[in-house]
């Protein structure tokens, strides 16, 4: 009998990490949820198994390296990695931007996934048939006014993924970036604009369809479940509304 597969989400408490976690639970992985949130991945994990599936919760903040190397240590068998955890805080110019705000993006979108690939790498070596997946942005490809923090860091992402390919070329480890255009996700620009509910609200205003988080969680594992000798180096999702960063149709 083939072993279960097994998927580690970081960031699976909410949005985007909670729908891959749910769809790759449906595609017959064991997942592994980690997120800082306990009760929330406790609750997911508990919900997934009641529709059949397989997950277990792990309390887990990505910036803390020790934390991340006693999971490492603890989780077992790995085959795919989606480095989902990340976010966005404030939208202030680069003149007048706090460098606290651009140093908690970095660490959390970058040293986050740095963190966690590292850590995980000899398991997903080891299952012979590795995944690691990146969830950067189109932030990542394009500057935008307002966004230099969050943009440095998911360029920064971006880097790590393009250069991890590189070094593991010839290695049975994939590596996959998606790159979301506008989500409209839980809590994701709430969170940037410091709760203010009004202001999340006008990044979607006029928009008819911007992307969900289901949408994403459908394409990473579309990505993550191609035949192994296939790799999606760089996968860019947009709502059809949306054609670049600066462009988007809304009917106002």
């Amino acid at each position: 009998m083939t072993e279960q597969k097994v998927a580690v989400v970081t960031g699976a408490s909410s949005g985007i990490g909670a729908a891959t976690a749910r769809r790759l639970a449906s595609e017959g992985f064991e997942v592994v949820l980690t997120a800082r949130r306990t009760e929330r991945i406790e609750a997911l994990a508990e919900e997934i198994g009641g529709r059949g599936g397989s997950a277990r919760a792990v309390t887990l903040d990505v910036t803390d390296r020790a934390a991340v190397d006693a999971f490492a240590a603890a989780v077992g068998r790995v085959d795919v990695l989606v480095n989902n955890a990340g976010g966005a805080i404030g939208a202030e110019s680069v003149e007048t931007g706090d460098p606290a705000d651009w140093l908690a993006m970095y660490e959390v979108n970058v040293l986050g996934v740095l963190h966690v690939t590292q850590a995980l790498l000899p398991a997903l070596r080891a299952s012979g048939d590795g995944t690691v997946l990146v969830l950067s942005s189109t932030a990542a490809l394009a500057a935008y006014e307002g966004g230099g923090g969050y943009v440095a860091a998911k360029h920064a992402a971006h880097t790590i993924a393009a250069t991890l390919r590189l070094e593991l070329c010839g290695e049975p480890i994939r590596v996959i970036e998606i790159a979301p255009g506008m989500v409209k996700s839980e809590g994701f620009a709430v969170t940037r604009f410091r709760g203010d509910e009004d202001k999340a609200a006008a990044v979607y205003a006029g928009v008819a369809e911007p992307l969900t988080s289901e949408d994403i969680a459908d394409t990473v594992a579309w990505a993550v479940t191609r035949p192994s000798h296939v790799n999606i180096d760089l996968l860019v999702v947009r709502p059809r509304a949306q054609a670049a960063n600066h462009k988007v149709h809304r009917e106002i």
